[in-house]
């Protein structure tokens, strides 16, 4: 009976050369001495096309969990089998970096460091030209002043995503502010923004509040509030400060 092109791509012999190709190319990057141990069992073949099969083999590599070698041979007819290609991939379970994302779709809030330059997207939605009509009532103010002034503003996209960050950081929800009767809003130290925010929102300018130096809502509150007030009682207790001062008539004589 006659072997098929495939099938010889397949036997024991073609098995015997696959593994010693991935040995081979394993020598390159751990030596003579690892490569024999880092091409473990054979964990099966499939067939690419009618000349061409891929074996697999098990790579026991440090680092290398769930990869195995991936060595594809080729039997022409009449001929013998030869190696076309060994690479190492990643299995099922194998640990591979993540899928790359861009890296202004990588940053977070708080990665930009002294020296880091971060440079904005023409297309980014959070900006609009300055000259263009807008629902800020302070952008209103000088729209007609083309060439004046900020080149961009703030989208009202932008301002309500901030509007929400602001309120889960320091709104009326937070610790600090459940814990306490006094609000922002009333506050001496609370500096109102400028624009469309200046209603919902202001800067918390006492150092020894928590939140000095941050856009804070006007509900939001802490112990630091301007009129806080503390009632002061008098140190010793009352029972200390009741005594009998009256005179004893009772005859001992």
């Amino acid at each position: 009976m006659s072997t098929t092109v495939t099938e010889a791509a397949e036997t024991s012999e073609a098995v015997a050369l696959a593994r010693a190709a991935a040995v081979e190319e394993a020598a390159t990057d751990l030596g003579a001495e690892a490569a024999e141990a880092a091409v473990g069992e054979h964990l099966g073949s499939v067939v690419e096309d009618g000349t061409a099969v891929t074996h697999s083999f098990a790579a026991v590599v440090a680092g290398y969990r769930g990869w195995r070698w991936s060595v594809t041979v080729v039997a022409a007819p009449e001929g013998p089998v030869t190696v076309s290609e060994v690479v190492l991939l990643p299995g099922e379970d194998a640990l591979v970096a993540p899928v790359w994302v861009p890296w202004q779709e990588r940053i977070r809030p708080g990665d930009l460091g002294p020296g880091d330059l971060l440079p904005v997207e023409p297309d980014d939605t959070r900006l609009v030209p300055a000259y263009l009509e807008s629902d800020d009532p302070a952008v209103e103010e000088v729209a007609v002043e083309i060439g004046l002034g900020r080149t961009r503003v703030l989208s009202r996209e932008a301002r309500l995503d901030a509007a929400a960050r602001w309120e889960e950081a320091h709104g009326p929800d937070s610790d600090l502010a459940r814990a306490t009767a006094l609000a922002c809003g009333t506050c001496g130290f609370f500096a109102p923004l400028a624009g469309s925010l200046r209603a919902g929102f202001g800067v918390c300018a006492n150092e020894y509040s928590p939140a000095d130096g941050t856009a804070v809502s006007v509900e939001f509150g802490c112990g630091a509030h301007s009129e806080t007030e503390v009632k002061v009682g008098s140190p010793i207790h009352v029972a200390a400060l009741v005594y009998d001062d009256g005179v004893d008539l009772e005859d001992r004589s």
